[in-house]
């Protein structure tokens, strides 16, 4: 077993010790045992799957961010996270629509093209994942 720490802008989202870790780098997806060699990457929007010291699986949808693995201990630093469970698809469905009006109306002007392109990314990957779990 190893800690696990999860944290977003607005608070610590977990903390416990896990069995292992699936994680999407930037890279792809890569699993973390314990006694993991020292690691760092970046993370991009994808399935998070935790199991924790009891072996039961968590699913959450994750953003973007940074992963770190060092003397048993992992952080994951991203901008936003939650339970599969608890994802809002009515709301996501929004939030994808608001981001692609954004992205085509980029060219006139006050539109931040990164911002936008990050929430239709997230907005993607939560109907992906919400999706994928009612199978």
């Amino acid at each position: 077993m190893f800690n696990l720490s999860i944290v977003t802008p607005e608070k610590i989202f977990y903390e416990g010790e896990v069995t292992s870790i699936i994680i999407p780098g930037s890279e792809g997806y890569l699993g973390v045992l314990s006694d993991h060699a020292p690691l760092m990457t970046a993370i991009i929007p994808g399935k998070m799957t935790i199991k924790d010291k009891s072996d039961q699986e968590i699913f959450l949808s994750v953003s973007f961010g940074f992963f770190e693995v060092s003397s048993n201990h992992a952080t994951l630093l991203a901008d936003s996270i939650e339970y599969i469970s608890e994802i809002d698809i009515e709301r996501t469905k929004a939030a994808l629509e608001r981001a692609q009006k954004r992205l085509a109306d980029a060219g006139s002007g006050n539109i931040d093209i990164t911002r936008a392109q990050r929430a239709l990314e997230r907005a993607q990957n939560r109907i992906k994942i919400y999706l994928s779990a009612e199978k």
